[in-house]
């Protein structure tokens, strides 16, 4: 059974972060671990608490974890700070840790934000060149490129800027703008756009660690970086869904669905 590695913080409501992350990873037969770097309160309403972990102790995971059970791929979701995020660069780089899925969690699903914005360049700058893939919504792709994304041909300008930063690849997701959900993937010369229905759904917490996550499985299992990409795409559809309802705001995804559909 193959390792993955999830560095993120916590989120008590259990649909995002490293509980979403451990979700999909066993939901696709990868045996996860994980490094936490922060501990949110939340719920599907929102976030009422986040208290960020010494880097030291989020470097030790990381450590624990490679030195016994050696990652095949490691995603990268919220980080919180600057002192965060040099560490775990220093720890990838160290450990030569291969196939790097990074969300660059900024903003959570209900509007708190999750990175301390004087980090941005740090993640920007030091982080990104280290990315086999960097994941992006519109408003993160936004803030890391300085560009205005409103059309599928800013998405392609959004990769491009990316690329240029050192990022191997670059998915930018396009659930934020209007009509079909289109995502565009670009090595910095390929473009491939992805598409998928727009579910009419509140139950959307937890998809772009969940997407992340199913990309760092499909790495892990030996997947090309395209391959990896759709597969994952097609989970998260079909989680979106599946959604089994829960919460008063944004629920969770059902993680599990292909398996208790039968699929």
């Amino acid at each position: 059974m193959v390792v993955a590695l999830t560095i993120a913080g916590s989120d008590s409501g259990g649909g995002a972060g490293i509980q979403a992350d451990l979700k999909t990873l066993a939901a696709l037969g990868v045996y996860g671990t994980s490094a936490i770097t922060a501990i949110t309160a939340q719920n599907t309403r929102g976030v009422t608490a986040v208290q960020a972990l010494e880097p030291a102790m989020v470097v030790a995971q990381i450590d624990a974890v490679a030195s016994d059970l050696r990652p095949a791929a490691t995603k990268i979701g919220m980080l919180a700070n600057a002192g965060i995020i040099h560490a775990v660069v220093e720890a990838l780089s160290r450990l030569q840790l291969p196939n790097v899925v990074l969300d660059p969690v900024m903003v959570a699903k209900g509007g708190d934000h999750l990175l301390d914005p004087a980090a941005v360049s740090a993640l920007r700058d030091a982080l990104v060149p280290l990315a086999t893939v960097v994941t992006p919504n519109v408003p993160e792709a936004e803030v890391l490129t300085g560009l205005t994304i409103v059309t599928t041909a800013d998405l392609h300008s959004a990769c491009r800027r990316l690329v240029g930063l050192g990022a191997q690849s670059v998915l930018v997701k396009g659930g934020h703008l209007k009509g079909s959900a289109t995502d565009v993937w670009s090595d910095g010369s390929r473009f491939v756009e992805l598409s998928a229905e727009r579910i009419d759904t509140a139950h959307t917490h937890g998809t772009g660690c969940t997407l992340s996550s199913a990309i760092a499985a499909g790495l892990a299992r030996g997947l090309e970086i395209e391959a990896a990409i759709r597969a994952a795409k097609d989970y998260v559809t079909g989680a979106i869904r599946h959604a089994p309802g829960l919460g008063g705001g944004h629920g969770p995804l059902g993680h599990f669905w292909h398996l208790t559909s039968g699929i």
